[in-house]
């Protein structure tokens, strides 16, 4: 199978999460995944971009999020950036029910970290956020004509 690059750029608007969660759905079901892990690779990159838009663009319409899909044969590397405000204490912020948001669960990356196989998250103040998830491909992936 030949390696396959999508890079998608969108408003950090709320309703473009659900776009972001149709492309990897999509991707999903080109690479045969189970239901089960279409609906964790949802999550998990809903949890990401959310997290772009609410956190470190706390909320502003006017910014750009970046999301990066790449597919080789034996893994699914997803890529979201912002180049927001940055998260001071990556550690603490991974913490479960840590939030700086009290109206927020503080689950986000709970559930990245559950539902992939690998998680990575680099940030820098005033400079931003990049989060790194793979998921290890167990299938042949099934070409699409």
């Amino acid at each position: 199978m030949k390696s396959n690059q999508i890079t998608l750029t969108f408003s950090s608007i709320a309703e473009n999460v659900s776009i972001a969660r149709l492309l990897i759905a999509s991707i999903g079901g080109q690479l045969d995944l189970s239901l089960n892990d279409i609906e964790e690779l949802k999550v998990a990159v809903s949890e990401a971009v959310s997290n772009a838009i609410i956190h470190g663009y706390k909320s502003n319409p006017n910014n750009i999020v970046y999301l990066n899909l790449e597919i080789t044969k034996d893994s699914l590397v997803i890529v979201v950036r912002d180049e927001g405000c940055g998260i001071s204490d990556v550690e603490q912020a991974m913490q479960p029910a840590f939030s700086t948001d009290p109206e927020r669960m503080g689950l986000g990356f709970v559930f990245m970290q559950s539902f992939m196989d690998e998680l990575q998250v680099d940030s820098k103040l005033e400079v931003g956020t990049t989060v790194t998830m793979k998921k290890h491909l167990k299938q042949t992936p099934i070409s699409s004509h």
